[in-house]
């Protein structure tokens, strides 16, 4: 079961409306890609942003659900998700990434989804790299959802291209967990996992066979340039999140390959951690990285080029101050902006009662009627 659930001081139904006008906002926040401790996910930043939604005063209460590509499973998540909205109270639904907004079809509430990238850009083989037949219907699926949303959350504003909504739609990245991902010392975190104190390393962050990390990518940049500086190769999968900051403070630099991204998680942190990056061209790291001296965004995915980059970084060795360029990222910050979206979708609109339009009926295809992508409504930074 999730950790964040609802508060227990708080009735399922609330019949008295002075109470229900000064009680908390009340949230269903419905995912297929909750993280579980015991399994290696990289999701950890829904657990996060459910927190901080809680801390900021919101009554949440997480439905999960494994969805694993299987449409019973997503019928069957749909049953149990009816049957409670029709013994709970809540104010909205908020869904995170495209699939996950399905379960509130048709519409009991308003609905804000969060987009986050395989939901819009599809899902990636690990067996050949490709796009796979089940990541076409996901984004179609997700299309679908926006369509019916009342608001609609990328995290990162190239998403948007991928995107046709009448919603609202607004850019707020995942934010950063400064107290887990600080500078600490170098030799400090090596000793801890019990690293050499005097190899150059570079960290790889990821499953290694997930095709879209293009993990044989470093390698081969790595090994090229072994052939001019020795360094190695350290991947951090298959170990605890709190433990990704102590890796990203005993590396030198982090390699980023990926061929399709939202807004990498991964690279931010390590900028919060102080720590070089090296980058190929994906979702919005040349944003993140462009103010930062001492990172390298190349300018192809070549082997030799990355090889080049790193060279560069680990030759003029120490730190960066990637902290400062990444402060706006601050969990707490972007909360608030998620909760003005959850108001605006609660907010009176007295020309939709005025004049109700009726709905479309629901089709897996995009209706070329719908305007292109509306502009996004606030700017994220």
């Amino acid at each position: 079961m999730p950790a964040v659930t609802r508060r227990s001081t708080r009735q399922a139904q609330i019949s008295d409306p002075e109470a229900q006008a000064q009680a908390p906002l009340r949230v269903l926040m419905v995912t297929s890609d909750w993280p579980d401790p015991a399994v290696p996910r990289t999701t950890a930043f829904i657990r996060r942003q459910a927190e901080f939604v809680q801390r900021a005063g919101v009554d949440l209460e997480v439905f999960a659900f494994r969805g694993e590509k299987n449409p019973w499973k997503y019928v069957r998540a749909w049953a149990r998700l009816r049957r409670r909205l029709r013994t709970e109270r809540y104010d909205l639904i908020h869904a995170q990434f495209g699939q996950s907004g399905l379960l509130a079809l048709p519409k009991r509430l308003p609905l804000v989804v969060t987009m986050r990238g395989s939901d819009l850009l599809g899902i990636v083989r690990d067996s050949d790299g490709r796009h796979s037949m089940v990541g076409w219907w996901l984004q179609r699926a997700s299309r679908l959802v926006a369509r019916y949303a009342d608001a609609v959350i990328l995290v990162s504003k190239h998403l948007g291209d991928h995107l046709k909504t009448r919603a609202p739609v607004y850019v707020i990245p995942s934010g950063i967990d400064f107290s887990l991902f600080r500078p600490m010392p170098v030799q400090e975190a090596r000793q801890k996992l019990g690293l050499d104190p005097h190899e150059r390393l570079i960290l790889f962050v990821g499953r290694p066979n997930q095709a879209r990390k293009r993990f044989i990518l470093a390698q081969q940049a790595v090994e090229l340039l072994n052939e001019r500086m020795p360094a190695r190769l350290v991947v951090a999968w298959n170990v605890h999140h709190q433990q990704i900051p102590i890796y990203m403070n005993a590396s030198d630099v982090l390699v980023f390959t990926s061929m399709q991204e939202g807004s990498p998680n991964v690279v931010k942190e390590a900028l919060a951690c102080n720590l070089p990056v090296v980058s190929v061209r994906v979702g919005d790291v040349a944003e993140r990285l462009r103010p930062v001296a001492g990172c390298e965004l190349c300018i192809d995915d070549k082997p030799g080029t990355i090889a080049a980059a790193l060279e560069r970084v680990l030759t003029r060795g120490g730190r960066v101050d990637g902290r400062a360029a990444v402060q706006h990222l601050d969990e707490n910050a972007l909360t608030a902006k998620v909760l003005n979206v959850y108001r605006s979708v609660l907010a009176p609109r007295p020309e939709r009662a005025a004049a109700p339009r009726p709905r479309p009926r629901p089709s897996l295809a995009a209706s070329p009627r719908h305007p292109s992508t509306r502009k996004h409504r606030t700017p994220a930074e």
